[in-house]
């Protein structure tokens, strides 16, 4: 009997779904693992927000690290002085990294700053907001501030244990990628794809670009403003170091990786890239200081070398392949 793809796919996804909320309490007791798993997913959620703005729209923005700092401080700010809960004040921390993006972005589109340009500004971006916030002692400063510790709070999102960052990440990764989907499927994932294309030819054809970019790229800075809230909760201090440039650039290099556009795909080169860097940092970090980085770009430039379409396509096509023998049978 012939079965559609769509219904191969939901029993799949529902596969996997229940694999990654069994797989912690398998690992619960190795707090170690808990983190890099739960460190996958943080990267997993960037990497899909990133996908909208340079898989689909194709810009080559840099300021993950911006936005996720805006979010960090914007909840561990409310939570520290004012006892703001941090579900709210991650939303706020969206929020403002939507303003950021704005401020930053409307005059960049509006004078058709785009390709290595339009990366230049944004990279700027994550310097000049850890130097204002170093600089900024109301709210940052050089020394680490602390949120309130508490051992089960729910209300603070604060745990003695990670398993429930964990859980909040999966479920934030899991909306990150409807998200994505949905505007694959949307007239507005149609019209950035368009234009990550060619964007002359789609003004040409009426497509507002400007105003198509400038929503993909509130989009990306709210997914990841959120997350910024929920990373710095995880962690239990917020710090202006982060605004990390590295981080951006990290992030931007695995939505190339996981292939450009596609929604599974930053998914899987985070499972795949976080694993094995933070393996050999694990293995090689104490041995020989920097190794781990040298194993790390090798992986990297193989990748490049030999699959520059990135994974996504490669898992596409070993998925067809088992569907296709599935179908026959």
């Amino acid at each position: 009997m012939r079965r559609s793809r769509k219904d191969i796919n939901r029993p799949l996804l529902i596969l996997l779904l229940g694999i990654a909320v069994l797989l912690p309490l398998v690992v619960r007791s190795n707090q170690y693992t808990l983190v890099l798993l739960t460190t996958i997913l943080l990267y997993g959620v960037l990497a899909t927000a990133w996908n909208i703005i340079g898989g689909l729209a194709g810009q080559l923005d840099l300021a993950a690290g911006a936005y996720l700092g805006l979010g960090a401080f914007t909840t561990g700010t409310l939570l520290i002085r004012w006892n703001v809960s941090p579900w709210l004040g991650m939303v706020l921390g969206g929020l403002v990294a939507i303003g950021f993006a704005l401020l930053v972005g409307y005059p960049l589109f509006r004078f058709g700053v785009k390709e290595v340009w339009y990366a230049l500004s944004s990279a700027a971006l994550v310097e000049v907001l850890r130097v204002a916030f170093l600089i900024w002692n109301q709210v940052g400063g050089p020394v680490e501030r602390y949120l309130p510790y508490h051992e089960w709070s729910l209300y603070h999102l604060r745990f003695a244990t990670y398993l429930p960052f964990f859980y909040i990440m999966l479920g934030l990764l899991v909306l990150a990628l409807l998200i994505h989907h949905w505007i694959r499927q949307s007239k507005l994932g149609y019209y950035l794809m368009a234009l990550g294309e060619n964007e002359e030819a789609a003004e040409v054809l009426g497509v507002n670009t400007q105003k198509c970019k400038l929503q993909a790229l509130s989009i990306y800075a709210f997914l990841v403003g959120v997350t910024g809230g929920i990373y710095a909760c995880m962690y239990g201090f917020i710090h202006p170091n982060f605004f990390s440039g590295p981080m951006s650039t990290e992030v931007a290099i695995l939505g190339i990786v996981g292939g450009m556009g596609i929604t599974y795909g930053p998914v899987m080169a985070a499972i795949l890239l976080v694993s094995v860097r933070e393996f050999l940092r694990a293995n090689l970090g104490g041995q020989l200081e920097g190794l781990y980085l040298v194993v790390y770009a090798t992986v990297l430039i193989l990748i490049a070398l030999f699959r520059p379409q990135g994974l996504g396509p490669l898992l596409r096509q070993a998925y067809d392949r088992l569907l296709a023998r599935v179908a026959k049978e």
